[in-house]
């Protein structure tokens, strides 16, 4: 894989909040300096596909050559009222719920686009969602690699384990995207099961 060269479309997918943009950023910022985008404790922060194209990471002394594009969190339900409680006007409130429904249609969109696919998970939360097992069968379904991220284990609360229960059937990475550990780990995960 790392010899030829190839570019991997690498697509950042999960429910909101589970730290797809804190890990893309950290990954961008290791290997560029700059982020991918802006992060927020308020759900559906990333409304849009955000991009980083060629970035280079050297890792054991390979080369991966990756475009990162970081997918707006997938939900089933999304209520303007939700957002009401992160202290947004009702006016803000409706617009991101309008604003985070299409960005959970376009992220599906974008599968056509994507090679391999890391399904961020927050370790500190269940593993069996409607989210994460429609994300999961829709990449199976078109045969698109997936790899769990497992993150957010720098939380005492974390357990990682239940979310290597849940999807035996895919590789599971353990990371936090906010503290950088394990993202070696990760690297080689994506080097290995890219296609």
């Amino acid at each position: 894989m790392f010899g030829r060269r190839k570019i991997i479309r690498l697509g950042f997918y999960g429910p909101p909040n589970a730290g797809k943009t804190t890990l893309a950023n950290r990954i961008a910022m290791d290997w560029t300096g700059e982020p991918v985008g802006k992060v927020s404790e308020i759900p559906h922060e990333t409304r849009e596909v955000q991009k980083k194209e060629r970035v280079v990471v050297q890792t054991k002394g390979k080369k991966l050559i990756m475009n990162l594009l970081d997918m707006p969190g997938i939900a089933t339900k999304i209520d303007y009222e939700d957002f009401l409680k992160h202290g947004l006007s009702i006016d803000d409130a409706q617009q991101r719920a309008k604003e985070a429904t299409r960005g959970v249609i376009e992220a599906i969109k974008w599968l056509e686009n994507v090679d391999t696919a890391l399904v961020v998970m927050d370790s500190t939360k269940d593993p069996y969602t409607q989210v994460n097992i429609t994300i999961i069968g829709n990449l199976e379904a078109r045969n698109i690699p997936v790899i769990i991220v497992a993150n957010k284990v720098d939380l005492k609360d974390a357990k990682p384990e239940r979310i290597q229960d849940a999807f035996p059937q895919h590789p599971v990475v353990k990371v936090s995207g906010l503290k950088g550990k394990n993202i070696d780990s990760l690297y080689e995960a994506i080097a290995e099961h890219s296609r």
